[in-house]
């Protein structure tokens, strides 16, 4: 029998990542037992799923992983989910051991692995992000959020989408709206808080705790100004009617100099333009809200009473 002949240049030029599937391997020459030889114990490639060989042993890398579960996965495969967060360059969120990707309804590859295949009749828009298919950010955070279990992840994953400009609540609502109703009540329940213009976890709480104290409502992420067009800084919470501020301040989480600084920075200028600024870091908003809400009530009556600064709020 004739030897079997590869061109190995060439296989290694299909191997973007070094990954291919067995079939993709058979057209290039490579037969099911130089495969079986090269992937048994210490031999130099690794079997990562069903039908896909990365073409080296030990761990793979991030990018060798997503790309062997597309491949695994079958043409059309779509990454979202966590998987897709981080490639869309989101962070808040721990990372996944499972990569989920969606293929249209009517495939039949099955989850295996670190693989969470989901079938659906709505394979959404996609982009290329580090050469991968990647369902937009909008969809990818909600796959995302419907397979998380506690409220504070799932807020933190949203806000960061929000604030960072990748989406908007007007297209989480709508993506909510269109999607399945499964896994849905915590994305549901988190965005009103997004929509009223909390932009973390903290400032979410901050919103429940101002909501119980019983005083004006306190509106989230405002732009101020002076009659005469100065900028001020933006406090987290607003009470406009006395100019009374909340700020979260991060610093219990982050102490450097830099953020002392601005903290500092930020609390000077709005006191300069006669504005009460209460502050609290979140350990205080989620353990011990009353304390919280006792400190809010005491500044709003000095507040009160004095004359209230001629400050312009806005959106």
């Amino acid at each position: 029998m004739a030897r079997v002949q590869v061109d190995w240049e060439d296989v290694d030029a299909a191997a973007s990542h070094q990954v291919l599937t067995c079939a993709e391997l058979a057209s290039l020459g490579v037969t099911k037992k130089m495969i079986w030889r090269r992937v048994r114990n210490g031999g130099p490639w690794r079997r990562l799923l069903p039908g896909v060989i990365m073409l080296r042993n030990g761990t793979p890398t991030r990018a060798q992983s997503i790309d062997a579960a597309l491949r695994y996965a079958g043409k059309g495969a779509i990454v979202t989910g966590l998987a897709a967060a981080t490639l869309h360059g989101l962070q808040k969120f721990q990372p996944a051991d499972r990569i989920h990707v969606l293929v249209g309804h009517s495939h039949q590859r099955t989850s295996s692995g670190y693989v969470l295949v989901e079938r659906t009749t709505r394979l959404p828009a996609h982009v290329l992000k580090h050469g991968f298919p990647t369902a937009e950010v909008t969809r990818a955070v909600l796959d995302a959020t419907r397979r998380m279990e506690k409220p504070n992840e799932v807020r933190a994953l949203i806000a960061e989408a929000v604030q960072r400009g990748r989406t908007t609540p007007w297209r989480l609502h709508e993506e909510l709206e269109s999607g399945s109703d499964r896994g849905s009540a915590l994305p549901r329940a988190v965005l009103p808080e997004i929509v009223q213009g909390a932009r973390s976890v903290a400032e979410g709480w901050g919103m429940r705790v101002a909501a119980r104290s019983g005083l004006p409502t306190m509106r989230w992420n405002v732009r101020l100004r002076t009659p005469s067009g100065l900028i001020l800084p933006s406090p987290d919470g607003w009470i406009d009617e006395v100019a009374l501020a909340m700020e979260v301040d991060s610093i219990e989480y982050h102490i450097s100099p830099d953020d002392y600084r601005r903290t500092l920075d930020r609390h000077n200028v709005m006191t300069a333009h006669g504005i009460i600024v209460v502050h609290v870091v979140p350990s205080q908003l989620r353990d011990d809200p009353g304390t919280v809400i006792a400190r809010l009530r005491d500044a709003y009556r000095h507040a009160a009473r004095r004359p209230r600064p001629d400050i312009i709020a806005g959106w």
